[in-house]
């Protein structure tokens, strides 16, 4: 699709997804077992004939920033390009970014340098598979000085998300962002005849929430953003904007996941062990791209593996894995037990473990369930990560549990005979 630039979000900190988040940016969390958060709004946007693309970066970039430039290269008769552009100290601006609509506005200057006849705003954490050329298409063809992707979510999400009302043209003329008010999120709720005209199958009382995917038509970014204070899309911007120029909702049907605490990670990282996933990876018509390895298959010896993914490089011995996750180059050793369970396996083959450490990977006799492996984690034989006690958050050595989930950070050592 000719005219369009993509600005891809990827600055935020993302402390609820910690300790993920401790040592990379949320965009560069492992997803899936072999890709990175930020190759899903990449290669939509490939997918779409979209290949001039700037990623926004600021907290902890620099494993994304390797990622980005291992992974994204053009040849040298196309235009396409995937550009960072990290927070910089200027003579005008010596802080970090403020908010979504700060980063864009500080990078002005660069979107523009192409003239694109609209900017593309992506967010770097969401897992999903969009038609891009439909949403751009629609944009022009209603002539919208902004369009805004939405889809319908129950009352009880209402709270996460910025919350609209549109007109029968499908115009916004309300916005409002996470709403608290229950008279409010009532107000804004759709009938089951409202949400059809819409184009949405959807319960009656659901409401539309932004995806924080937008749309902009050449120039409209720098009259929204230029020569004011305003930081943030969703809570400043676009209320501003539906007052003075022409804004629209796009419908998206198909799946999208906002990776925002690490049980909607979690969730979301299991979902794609169904059958039927959710979201299908397995489509030849829209891969998703990521950085190329040269790694073995997979290698299992004696198993019982149930629903779960597996993959390349990794070695599992005589061990039972259900519905879980195990990435490359991940090391299950014999009379383990994981269930569900995400283990993102490791950054480099490892011959023998460190003087006094378990081996990289899930040592022998040990029970995972219900938790989340980072990279290069070293679980000791017989360990337990169990929660029993369901416990929703705490913090330990090398461990954090989040709604229940225990989270093993990257690199760290669990002892044998640990039991979490």
């Amino acid at each position: 699709m000719k005219g369009v630039v993509t600005a891809v979000l990827g600055g935020g900190q993302g402390t609820r997804l910690w300790p993920l988040t401790q040592y990379r940016a949320k965009p560069a969390v492992p997803v899936g077992g072999r890709f990175r958060l930020i190759d899903i709004p990449i290669s939509n946007s490939l997918h779409a004939g979209i290949d001039q693309i700037y990623v926004i970066t600021q907290f902890n970039s620099a494993s994304l920033h390797r990622h980005i430039s291992q992974t994204y290269r053009f040849d040298v008769f196309s235009p396409g390009f995937v550009n960072l552009l990290a927070a910089e100290q200027t003579v005008s601006h010596r802080d970090w970014y403020q908010g979504t609509a700060d980063a864009v506005r500080r990078n002005l200057d660069r979107l523009d340098d192409t003239q694109p006849d609209d900017l593309l705003i992506l967010s770097g954490d969401q897992l999903y598979l969009m038609d891009l050329e439909d949403f751009i298409g629609n944009h022009r063809r209603r002539e919208a000085d902004l369009t805004v992707a939405v889809k319908p979510v129950s009352k009880d999400e209402a709270q996460s998300f910025g919350i609209m009302r549109v007109d029968d043209e499908g115009r916004i003329v309300e916005f409002v962002e996470k709403p608290k008010d229950p008279e409010q999120i009532e107000r804004l709720s759709l009938t089951t005849d409202q949400l059809s005209r819409l184009g949405f199958n959807a319960p009656g009382g659901s409401v539309l929430a932004s995806m924080g995917i937008y749309v902009f038509r050449r120039g409209m970014v720098g009259r929204l953003l230029r020569g004011n204070d305003k930081t943030d899309f969703g809570q400043e911007v676009i209320p501003s904007a539906i007052e003075q120029f022409k804004v629209h909702a796009w419908g998206h049907s198909g799946y999208w996941q906002d990776i925002g605490t690490i049980p909607s990670f979690h969730r979301a990282n299991l979902d794609l062990t169904l059958p039927l996933p959710p979201l299908n990876l397995y489509s030849s018509e829209r891969p998703i791209y990521t950085h190329p390895r040269f790694l073995p298959g997979t290698k299992i010896n004696r198993c019982e593996v149930l629903q779960s993914v597996l993959c390349e490089g990794s070695i599992i011995s005589a061990s039972s894995i259900r519905r879980s996750i195990v990435g490359i180059r991940a090391l299950v050793q014999q009379g383990s037990v994981i269930e569900n369970s995400i283990i993102m396996g490791a950054t480099q083959f490892e011959s023998a473990g460190a003087a006094g450490s378990p081996p990289i990977g899930v040592g022998k006799g040990c029970t995972i369930k219900n938790s989340i492996i980072d990279l290069n984690a070293r679980i000791g034989d017989g360990a337990k990560l169990l929660n029993e006690a369901n416990v929703q958050e705490a913090d330990g050595d090398n461990y954090a549990i989040r709604g229940g989930i225990i989270v093993i950070a990257k690199d760290a050592v669990i002892e044998p005979g640990t039991v979490i």
